[in-house]
């Protein structure tokens, strides 16, 4: 016993140097190929780009950040002066909504209330870009053409009244076969089924555009668009007396308004929101 104990101490002491020497040339290694990649990326003139950032080409192209990567600045709650901590975060360089299970209950034990997330300022002919991801069988959603008034005038205090962009696992078997072509992702919800949508893997981000220029708007996802129609035009019309916004006077009408993040049960995270704006 102690001559196996003896040779194992051996066999350890002179294992460290071997170890130690492996890991440094593993550590130098993926240096150099980091520092290759970004002196190709240099060299070939390709920009590194970075999470939550404007390009020079893009600032010159009038884009502008929506979210900084940092805080919640030019957010607040829909119906509220300020930002719901409880509900929304910023993590890793995105907002996170929590799901519902992480969100504390009242001090009375009954659950917090929660509401949307909406942009300060109003918008009306613009570009948006945005970059999402959701857990399994995650459900929420983009809203956009928002008027706070309407959305507590005819919904709840905290909830957004708007078109949406839906963000869906369109491929979980909690769906199957119980929704309409108009609520999966890229659609405008439960008015205009997307086409050829391809969603990419839970937990990887996908992007996704609107274009609002006049009358005319765009869905686009992952570099795809997936759904196009005209305000005021008679098909827009026709889906709109099918759909649960019929009773909403004025719901179709183009507005100035807010870009709302839906506050759903589901885990959401969202990064890279940046509107260019179409005089």
């Amino acid at each position: 016993m102690g001559i196996r104990r003896t040779r194992m101490m051996m066999y350890n002491k002179q294992s460290y140097p071997l170890f130690w020497t492996v890991a440094i040339i593993c550590a130098l290694v993926f240096l150099g190929c980091k520092n290759k990649k970004t002196k190709i990326a240099k060299e070939s003139g390709t920009p590194i780009v970075l999470n939550n950032s404007l390009t020079d080409l893009e600032k010159e192209q009038g884009w502008e950040l929506l979210f900084n990567g940092v805080s919640l600045n030019g957010w607040q709650g829909l119906g509220r002066e300020d930002v719901q901590s409880e509900l929304w975060k910023v993590e890793d360089g995105t907002i996170r909504k929590l799901n519902s299970g992480e969100v504390p209950s009242m001090p009375d034990g009954q659950p917090m209330e929660g509401g949307d997330l909406m942009t300060v300022d109003t918008f009306e002919n613009y570009e948006l870009y945005f970059e999402w991801k959701i857990l399994k069988a995650g459900n929420t959603g983009l809203k956009y053409n928002v008027s706070e008034e309407m959305s507590q005038k005819f919904g709840s205090q905290y909830a957004a009244l708007g078109f949406e962009y839906q963000l869906l696992d369109d491929s979980d078997t909690l769906y199957a076969g119980k929704l309409k072509p108009s609520q999966y992702t890229g659609s405008l919800y439960d008015l205009i089924a997307a086409e050829n949508a391809m969603v990419r893997p839970i937990g990887e981000f996908n992007s996704s555009r609107i274009l609002i220029n006049d009358k005319h708007v765009e869905h686009w996802l992952n570099g795809k668009k997936v759904v196009s129609y005209e305000f005021g035009s008679q098909h827009l019309d026709s889906l709109f007396k099918k759909s649960k916004y019929v009773d909403i006077p004025g719901f179709l009408d183009k507005r100035n308004g807010h870009i709302v993040l839906q506050n759903h049960k589901d885990d959401a995270w969202f990064r890279n929101i940046k509107i260019r704006r179409i005089k």
